[in-house]
């Protein structure tokens, strides 16, 4: 068969063009001859933009049917995977979040890149992996070779990647070094190692500094490309670490200079309004922008003074991520029939609980959006304020002015609410006022943190709140996690660990799935095999039965037997009807919930 490799001319350092690709395609079956011939005489009359793509993305762009594989385009994506076959070189993704882009874009300048469209991708000691997708031009490899004093390894990159990593990464880089040519002298401020240079006349570079205004540009517009629902910038000895969450799973995305990270910080405190001299206290700041698709996003930052100066977090509320449908969090059909019949009763209490990151937030914003009609006044006391949204009246807890959730829930009550929603009861004064609410006719939605529903009921009792109260206004509780669901364009069926399953159905003893699907990773997922979230539950609804057990000591896992006796799912079989569905794995349910007692 005739391959692409047949046509390098050993020492020309060619190109190859359209003809070149379209030969081998037409000779290998994959594109018929009439197809050629118009792309051809397409790409002759093209004009600008068009006639400068590379062989293979103008090949793309003209959407033909791929014959080798019916019912398929000869995507971008496909025809770069068989450059690398026919050309004998790793195919290689260019996944940002694993480039180390501070190490590889000094190693050659961007004209250099520009001009031999290649890019430097990995580099150790002993080598450094440069991306290219014309295989056989060869003509800068001694040059770089003799530069870098390390070998060249090559790799094969999608064009369209190549080209525009090229310009993000040197783009990037060129303004850290602006801005860290401010000073080169770190500044001391806040670092604890490096008190003694507190009287020196060093200055940290300008937060409203060009170059910083594009770094912090950047640093959104990356974070909402990825998905991402935290940004963390975090200063370190000698550098500042840049990590965005993702799918609940941190990933490191750049190491600044100190001063810049320094910098980048005193911006974003500018932008969130927050007190920019003040490095010694934690503060707390919001920031209003557009993601590139024009929806509205809102930033709550959070700094905390650390070992090397001011760290920050900047948690992002996507309004279309927080206030989504039941369906779409991962309520089941039962799930949510019994969290409707909580939370429409006139008055009592419904508590949601989980760690800090595994959607009580979201799970109450979309609760309270469907419960706001006009007939209703719903209000929150909350700390901070997740989200601005307009249905209901939403109050901040402000310490400062000993505002907490005890005294806002006492304001609340002169406001004739129907509805009251409590950030989090942390304490006894708080719960007190709750049940006050409840047993005068409000319906109190609230948040604590337990592992699971049961040891609610204990968490109470703990904080002092007297058992014949909690029996009097507790409706139920939903304990909850995220996990990551499968990616829909790679995930592909598997056979189910028979162990792993029954550890994770116990005592339930549930069949085997039949549709279980396994991660196998793709573009579209980063090559992780997952994309989004979504919630599993344990709805435990306070019957009769489960009341007569609620005393001063409260035996946790009676409770839990009482409640499976009900029909309440533990959130391990929860995770394992997403698992039987084939919306997620084994592995990843095991890895959030909790291996609660079975009974």
């Amino acid at each position: 068969m005739k391959r692409l490799a047949d046509l390098a001319i050993p020492g020309s350092d060619r190109s190859l063009d359209l003809g070149d690709f379209l030969t081998t395609l037409v000779a290998q079956g994959r594109i018929s001859q009439d197809s050629a011939d118009h792309l051809v005489t397409l790409r002759r009359a093209a004009v600008g933009d068009t006639a400068k793509l590379h062989p293979l993305e103008f090949i793309a762009g003209q959407n033909v049917d791929d014959l080798g594989r019916p019912g398929k385009k000869l995507d971008l994506d496909s025809l770069s995977r068989w450059l690398a076959s026919e050309s004998d070189q790793p195919w290689y993704r260019i996944d940002p979040l694993k480039i180390n882009v501070s190490a590889v874009t000094p190693l050659m300048s961007f004209a250099f890149a520009q001009r031999h469209r290649i890019l430097a991708v990995e580099v150790n000691d002993r080598e450094v992996t440069i991306a290219s997708a014309q295989p056989f031009v060869q003509g800068w490899e001694d040059n770089l070779r003799h530069v870098l004093k390390r070998e060249i390894r090559r790799v094969i990159a999608n064009p369209e990647d190549l080209q525009r990593y090229s310009v993000e990464f040197y783009r990037l880089a060129r303004s850290v070094s602006g801005a860290n040519a401010t000073d080169q002298k770190a500044s001391g401020v806040g670092n604890f190692e490096q008190l003694l240079n507190l009287g020196s006349m060093s200055q940290e570079p300008d937060a409203n500094d060009a170059h910083v205004v594009n770094i912090v540009d950047w640093l959104f517009q990356y974070a909402f490309e990825q998905r991402a629902s935290d940004i963390h910038i975090e200063p370190r000895r000698e550098s500042g670490c840049v990590r965005l969450r993702i799918d609940g799973v941190l990933h490191t995305v750049y190491q600044f200079p100190i001063q810049v990270t320094m910098a980048v910080v005193s911006r974003l405190k500018t932008l969130g309004r927050m007190n920019v001299a003040e490095k010694r206290k934690p503060q707390d700041g919001r920031i209003k922008t557009r993601a590139p698709k024009g929806n509205e996003v809102e930033l709550r930052l959070s700094t905390l003074p650390t070992a090397f100066g001011e760290k920050m977090v900047m948690r992002i509320f996507d309004p279309d991520v927080l206030l989504r449908s039941f369906d779409q969090l991962g309520f089941s059909t039962e799930d949510q029939r019994r969290w409707q019949q909580m939370v429409s009763q006139p008055n009592g209490i419904v508590l949601v609980t989980g760690p800090t990151g595994s959607g009580k937030t979201t799970t109450l914003y979309t609760t309270l959006k469907q419960l706001a009609t006009p007939q209703v006044n719903v209000c929150t006391i909350e700390d901070p304020i997740e989200m601005v949204e307009d249905s209901f009246n939403q109050m901040q807890v402000q310490h400062n002015i000993d505002l907490n959730f005890a005294s806002g829930v006492r304001a609340l009550m002169r406001q004739d609410p129907d509805i009251i929603m409590v950030g989090e009861i942390r304490d006894l004064e708080t719960a007190e006022m709750a049940i006050q609410a409840a047993l005068t006719g409000h319906l109190v939605l609230s948040t604590l943190h337990t592992n699971d529903a049961p040891s609610a009921v204990s968490r109470l009792i703990e904080l002092g709140v007297a058992p014949y109260l909690i029996k009097a206004t507790v409706l139920g509780v939903m304990a909850q996690r995220l996990v990551r669901t499968l990616c829909p364009h790679c995930k592909a069926p598997t056979q189910v660990d028979e162990e792993a399953w029954v550890d994770l159905t116990r005592p339930w003893n549930a069949p085997l799935p039949t549709q279980a699907q396994h991660a196998a990773g793709c573009l579209e997922c980063r090559e992780t095999g997952y994309r989004g979230r979504a919630g599993v539950y344990e709805l435990m609804m306070l019957s009769d039965g489960i009341k007569a057990l609620i005393h001063k000591d409260a035996d946790v896992a009676q409770l839990r037997r009482q409640a499976y006796k009900e029909g309440m799912h533990s959130l391990r079989l929860s995770g394992a009807q997403k698992v039987g569905a084939g919306l997620t794995t084994i592995e990843e349910v095991l890895r959030v919930t909790p291996n609660s007692q079975q009974g």
